[in-house]
């Protein structure tokens, strides 16, 4: 595959998907981390949480704070579950843009090459079509074509 052509071209649209996919999973990977953090902060908050003590009124607080974080988790852990269905349907619908992408560029580098083959062979049509000419017109005009056409000698035959 030729990349310095004439269908070559540096920082082009190629360039800027490849910036904005770089951006994209620089985005997916904060969120993949914030959300692993959410989620183990989450738990450590809910084991320190879980300790047994005596008076009702502060376990009924602890009772609390361990659904509220339990909740947390859930939705950390949701959040996930969300990152992961996008991460799939990037992948799969990248992967055919890409392909498209591919596919058209092709399409327009042979459409360069028809059309260089197409004027290429005008060309060669012409350049022929004009020594074709030029030989016919030697032809006709030589003295060996001439001599072919004459009647035998006239002179030396009896009528």
């Amino acid at each position: 595959m030729n990349k310095g052509g004439v269908g070559g071209s540096v920082g082009g649209p190629t360039a800027a998907a490849a910036a904005a996919a770089a951006q994209k999973q620089k985005t997916l990977m904060q969120r993949v981390e914030t959300d692993i953090a959410n989620i183990v902060d989450n738990f450590t908050h809910l084991v320190n949480v879980a300790r047994v003590n005596e008076p009702p009124v502060k376990n009924s607080q602890e009772a609390f704070m361990m659904e509220m974080r339990a909740s947390r988790m859930v939705q950390a852990a949701d959040s996930l579950l969300k990152l992961v269905s996008e991460l799939k349907q990037t992948a799969v619908f990248s992967g055919f843009a890409s392909l498209n992408d591919h596919v058209d560029q092709r399409i327009s580098e042979f459409n360069q090459l028809a059309e260089k083959s197409d004027n290429m062979l005008a060309r060669v049509g012409e350049e022929a079509a004009a020594s074709l000419k030029e030989l016919e017109s030697h032809y006709y005009s030589s003295a060996h074509r001439i001599s072919q056409t004459l009647p035998p000698n006239i002179e030396g035959s009896q009528l």
